[in-house]
């Protein structure tokens, strides 16, 4: 996997899985400086995460206090950004709503990592579909993290 100035992780509201999916990202260790944000498809204003995806956060040890969402724009789509959709039908929208420059990577996040299942959007469910989304999020997150870490390797190694 080569080196990433910056991941965006884009869901539909920008509120609950992309957020999360955010913060669990940042309580990882990365081995070269990468910032790590996350986007809605459709944010008419910026909204503080979901209730419910704070309380699971927090009943994990992660802070999402201060996070609100902001829309996906056409500037968040460079090359050396990896922007990672959290469904399939996120991706169709990105590809259909935005022009992406030659050498953008576009990304589902569990095909990416070799998942099969998407993350399911708990949005409207209950605190255990917020949960179950974060355990899903964490495994995830966590072999994404390995990828990118092993791709730092790989390209420091066929620097020397």
């Amino acid at each position: 996997m080569k080196k990433y100035k910056k991941i965006i992780f884009v869901c539909d509201s920008g509120t609950a899985r992309a957020p999360m999916a955010e913060a669990i990202m940042k309580e990882y260790m990365i081995k070269y400086p990468l910032e790590i944000e996350s986007r809605g498809l459709v944010v008419l204003f910026p909204e503080p995460l979901n209730q419910k995806a704070e309380a699971v956060l927090i009943s994990n040890g992660i802070n999402g206090e201060n996070q609100m969402s902001r829309q996906l724009e056409q500037e968040d789509l460079e090359p050396e950004n990896l922007i990672i959709a959290m469904g399939e039908a996120q991706k169709q929208k990105i590809i259909e709503s935005y022009e992406l420059p030659e050498g953008m990577e576009l990304e589902v996040l569990t095909e990416l990592t070799g998942d099969e299942l998407e993350i399911i959007n708990p949005y409207g469910g209950p605190l255990q579909s917020y949960g179950l989304c974060y355990e899903t999020l964490n495994k995830t997150i966590k072999k994404l993290v390995s990828l990118i870490n092993e791709g730092n390797e790989e390209e420091n190694e066929s620097e020397a």
